[in-house]
C-alpha cells in the first residue's frame, strides 16, 4: 500500500502511540483486500454499528477507553445503531431481569464513551441514520467510513455514496484518522454488476421477499435489478425509498450484498445504464413462482410451530415517517374489517427517536395508540438476544430479523391480517 506523507508520519507516531496504532490497523485491514492507497473520508457524518452494551463486550469497552484516555476524538461526528432497551416493549420480569443484569449491564457507560468520543445527539440511535429526522445523509460520491450492513447498502444504492461493508470498529477508526482503503465499492470497478436480475412478476413484489431471493443468489456481489421500476416508479420519493430500504437489508442480510442498481431508478443506473454491468454478467429472472419457492423455504424453527404469536415486531430496519402513517391507516382499516377495536397480539413499530418525534406531532400519533400498537426505538434483534424471548413465538415482515433470530416471517400482507383478526393465509 502507498501512503502519503501525511498517512506515513501517523503511521510511524508523529502524532501519537495511539493514532499510529488506529493508522496500523487500517493499513493491515486494507493490504487484507490488496487496497493500492488510503482515500479521505469526505462525508459529514460517520455511523457506527456498536450500539449496545453488553457485559461480554468489555474489549470494545477498553479499546474505547484507550481512545479517550489518549485524547482521541473522532474526525466525525456519528450516529449509533438503535439502543436495545426499552421498557416500553412488552418484557415479563424474568426476561427484563435477563436484559439489566446479564445481557446490556454496560449500557449506561458505553453511551457515556460514545457521547464522549463524538455521538452527534442523544437521538441519534437508529440503523436509518439517513432518515431526514435523523440528519446524517451522505451526498452522492461521498466517501463513508460506515458499518451497518442496511445502512451501508441504502448509502451505496439509493444515494450513490461510496462505503464497503466495514465491520465494527474499523468503522471508528476510519473517522478518527480520516482515511479508508481503497478496495471494493470505492472503486468504479468494485461497483459494477455482475448479475442482472430481470424482474417478471404479475404484480408488485413484497420488497424483504425480493431482497432475500436476490441476497441469497447473488450473495457478495452486485446485482442490476430490470422491471422494478414498474412497480416502484422512477422517482425516489418517499414511497420508492421506504422499499428499497427494506430491500436493501434483506439483500444485505440474507446474502451480503453491500450495493445494488435499479435500472432508471438509482443514481448511477441513470447516469450509467447498461454500462455498469460487467461483461459476463450473470442472470437471474424472479417470477412469481420464484418468490413463492423463496418463502417457503425458510425455515420454522419454533419450539412448536403451530403455536400463536405472542408479539409481532415492525421495523427492522427502522420504519420511516410514511411507513409509520401508513400501518396506522392500514391496521385501523383491517380492524374495521375484523370487527375488532385492537391488535390480539402485541404489536410494536420500531422507528429511529427522531422520526417518533416528527410522528407524535401528527394526528397518526393518537390513531394508532388507540389499536393497541406500541412505537419504540428499539433494535428489535437485540431484544430478540435474549435467550427468553428467544423461546417466544414471535413473527415481523422482516427478513433482517428472520435471518438473525427466531423470529418468522409473514409479508406485510399477512402480519396485517394476523394482528388485526384475520385469518392468516
Amino acid at each position: 500500500m502507498i501512503l502519503t506523507k501525511e498517512q506515513q508520519a501517523i503511521l510511524d507516531g508523529e502524532k501519537g502511540e495511539t493514532l499510529a496504532k488506529v493508522m496500523k490497523t487500517l493499513v493491515m485491514y486494507g493490504d487484507a483486500f490488496e487496497a493500492e492507497k488510503l482515500v479521505p473520508i469526505t462525508s459529514k457524518y460517520n455511523h457506527l454499528v456498536t450500539s449496545f452494551g453488553l457485559k461480554v463486550m468489555s474489549p470494545v469497552y477498553d479499546l474505547m477507553q484507550q481512545l479517550l484516555d489518549a485524547g482521541v476524538a473522532s474526525g466525525q461526528k456519528f450516529s449509533v445503531d438503535p439502543r436495545p432497551l426499552d421498557k416500553n416493549v412488552p418484557a415479563n420480569f424474568l426476561q427484563n431481569l435477563v436484559f439489566n443484569k446479564f445481557m446490556y449491564t454496560k449500557q449506561d457507560f458505553y453511551e457515556e464513551q460514545l457521547d464522549k468520543l463524538g455521538l452527534m445527539d442523544k437521538n441519534a440511535f437508529t440503523c436509518t441514520c439517513y432518515m431526514d429526522q435523523v440528519g446524517n445523509t451522505p451526498k452522492k460520491g461521498d466517501v463513508l467510513s460506515w458499518a451497518e450492513s442496511s445502512a451501508v447498502v441504502y448509502a451505496n444504492s439509493v444515494l450513490g455514496a461510496r462505503c464497503n461493508r466495514n465491520s465494527g470498529i474499523i468503522d471508528i477508526m476510519g473517522s478518527i484518522v480520516g482515511f479508508v482503503p481503497y478496495f471494493g465499492l470505492l472503486t468504479d470497478e468494485g461497483r459494477k454488476a455482475t448479475w442482472v436480475v430481470k424482474i417478471q412478476t404479475t404484480k408488485k413484489p413484497e420488497a424483504q421477499l425480493l431482497g432475500s431471493a436476490i441476497g441469497m443468489k447473488v450473495m457478495e456481489d452486485v446485482p442490476y435489478v430490470v422491471g422494478l421500476d414498474k412497480w416502484i416508479g422512477n422517482e425516489l420519493n418517499d414511497s420508492a425509498r421506504a422499499y428499497l430500504k427494506d430491500f436493501g437489508a434483506a439483500t444485505a442480510s440474507n446474502g451480503a450484498v453491500g450495493l445494488y442498481h435499479i435500472a432508471n431508478l438509482t443514481p448511477e443506473a441513470v447516469e450509467l445504464g447498461e454500462d455498469l454491468v460487467a461483461e459476463g454478467a450473470k442472470e437471474y429472472i424472479i417470477d412469481d413462482a420464484e418468490l413463492e419457492r423463496v418463502q417457503k423455504n425458510y425455515p420454522v424453527i419454533w419450539k412448536n410451530p403451530d403455536a400463536t404469536a405472542k408479539l409481532c415486531f415492525v421495523g427492522c430496519p427502522h420504519l420511516s415517517l410514511d411507513q409509520l402513517k401508513t400501518w396506522t391507516e392500514d391496521i385501523e382499516a383491517g380492524l374495521k374489517k375484523n370487527g375488532k377495536k385492537k391488535v390480539i397480539i402485541r404489536t410494536v413499530l420500531t422507528a429511529a427517536p427522531g422520526v417518533l418525534e416528527a410522528f407524535e406531532k401528527t394526528e397518526y400519533a393518537a390513531r394508532l395508540k388507540a389499536t393497541g400498537v406500541i412505537t419504540s426505538y428499539i433494535c428489535p434483534l437485540m431484544y430478540m438476544n435474549n435467550p427468553l424471548c428467544k423461546k417466544m413465538p414471535v413473527i415481523t415482515s422482516s427478513n433482517k430479523l428472520r435471518t438473525y433470530t427466531s423470529a418468522r416471517y409473514y409479508t406485510d400482507a399477512e402480519i396485517l391480517e394476523t394482528i388485526t383478526g384475520g385469518k392468516n393465509e
